[in-house]
């Protein structure tokens, strides 16, 4: 289970956390990796995963743009989603309903897509630009936004 903090405009979040003794602290046990738009921090499970970004809340509302928590290889899923799974509310599968794309240019993100049931990623290319990185995320039925 991975974590993803998508940094706010302006920030270096891997620098921001690692300069701060509190969050180095809660990071100890943790080795996060640099990305260009954030950081990703390996968790043993989802209710890991949940704990730390409650540890790391402050910092979070300050410095990072989204939390995406990945439970297998380039499946993202929002917080909510994540909080409905870890609480057995729901048990997504593919093909999810709730979807969308985070669009992310350098270092930060510019864009949410809302996708439509039975889309693909690709079908949004208009929107997009061929050195954009896009991640698709299952999100919580409450998160998608009515027709």
């Amino acid at each position: 289970m991975n974590v993803l903090l998508i940094q706010s405009e302006g920030v270096d979040l891997y620098d921001t956390l690692l300069k701060s003794e509190t969050s180095r602290g809660v990071l100890r046990f943790y080795q996060p990796d640099r990305l260009e738009y954030g950081i990703r921090i390996r968790t043993a499970s989802l209710g890991s995963a949940l704990a730390l970004v409650s540890e790391l809340r402050w910092y979070i509302q300050r410095y990072v743009e989204e939390v995406l928590f990945e439970p297998g290889e380039g499946i993202f899923c929002s917080s909510g989603l994540a909080r409905q799974i870890y609480e057995r509310d729901v048990m997504p599968a593919s093909p999810w309903r709730y979807r969308c794309l985070y669009r992310i240019v350098g270092d930060h993100m510019i864009d949410t897509i809302w996708m439509d049931e039975g889309t693909a990623p690709e079908t949004y290319a208009d929107r997009t630009e061929p050195e954009d990185t896009l991640l698709e995320v299952w999100c919580a039925e409450e998160e998608y936004p009515a027709g």
